[in-house]
């Protein structure tokens, strides 16, 4: 008994020193990690809440949403981030790998709603595209015109030899690495719905899943599409350069830059405020922040910070965030949030 009693004192004591020593060598500010497009929404609270005095502004950088949640799930302690931003949910496998690590409680706060635009100069002409057109156009492989239920290299070199309506320029389209949640969000949402139209590629989802997202996922490695980083705003840089080349990202950077560049209408929707907010836009996703519960309440200011992230004046209908570009959530979407970081 006396044994058992001194093994889980000691234990205890372990797990005191621990925490006392993750609390001495811990940051005096908050490490924030991830998405490119949720990157201006999270610097503009932060620098809010760093405004407030009491707490120093929190540290946010652009790693992409792959690459962030990466970081965040290599463990607990001042050295390892606090905060991961998404613009897609956390995957499964991440969640696993986060768990490996000793980071096992995690909170989601969904801080609203973004559209993935297809965008180019404003000096150049505007598109009016399907996902189906966007699929052939940026596929490593697609089905044959001749017989589609035969699979092809990806044939198209220019926008018109896939529909004559559109320019006879050549496919060039600026879009994120894999590392980015804008390309997971945008091969789901338009390279996946585009390959479905195909019929016998649609059935192959329920029967062969590997080989449907093999078909429909592969992006075309032959220089139409272009890896061009993280730097969204680099992006538009180069758009406005090149009126014929086309680009991806989301749709605050769009709102930002208006006066440069322009939405496609992808399947006859323009990428709008309005059209995002009511799912119209087939294009529209959820963006996340992921917060370490394990790092509440040692790294000075976190829960601060989530009642900041998600009070009216921020994430509200008429909040700053809205004037970002951020589509705000339902009413009762953003009540729900709000009692998930209990905020009052």
């Amino acid at each position: 008994m006396f044994i058992k009693r001194a093994l889980l004192s000691s234990i205890v004591l372990a797990t005191a020193l621990a925490s006392t020593a993750f609390a001495q060598a811990g940051r005096d500010y908050i490490s924030i990690v991830g998405s490119s497009t949720v990157y201006p929404f999270t610097t503009t609270v932060a620098e809010q809440f760093g405004k407030g005095g009491k707490f120093k502004t929190p540290k946010v950088e652009s790693t992409g949403t792959g690459g962030g949640i990466k970081l965040f799930c290599e463990g607990v302690g001042a050295q390892y981030p606090d905060v991961a931003n998404a613009s897609r949910a956390i995957k499964t496998s991440e969640i696993d790998s986060c768990r490996k690590a000793g980071v096992k409680d995690i909170l989601e706060v969904q801080i609203g709603y973004d559209g993935i635009v297809l965008a180019n100069s404003k000096k150049g002409q505007a598109f009016k595209v399907s996902r189906r057109e966007v699929y052939l156009a940026l596929a490593k492989t697609v089905p044959d015109p001749d017989n589609n239920q035969n699979l092809i290299a990806n044939p198209y070199k220019t926008w018109n030899q896939i529909n004559k309506t559109l320019p006879a320029d050549k496919i060039e389209v600026l879009g994120p690495p894999p590392t980015s949640g804008t390309r997971d969000a945008f091969v789901e949402l338009v390279m996946e719905a585009g390959c479905s139209t195909f019929g016998w590629v649609k059935s192959l989802k329920d029967v062969d899943e590997a080989r449907f997202k093999k078909v429909c996922d592969t992006v075309r490695e032959d220089g139409s599409y272009i890896e061009a980083g993280e730097n969204d705003n680099l992006l538009v840089q180069k758009l406005v350069a090149n009126p014929k080349v086309l680009g991806i990202f989301g749709y605050s950077f769009l709102e930002e830059n208006a006066s440069q560049v322009q939405g496609s209408l992808i399947d006859g929707i323009a990428p709008s405020f309005e059209n995002i907010a009511s799912s119209k836009y087939p294009v529209s996703r959820p963006l996340f922040i992921y917060v370490k519960k394990a790092h509440i309440g040692v790294i000075p200011g976190i829960t601060e910070f989530l009642t900041e992230f998600v009070s009216p004046r921020s994430m509200g209908s008429e909040g700053y965030l809205a004037g970002k570009g951020l589509v705000p959530l339902s009413a009762s979407e953003f009540a729900k949030v709000r009692k998930t970081v209990g905020a009052k």
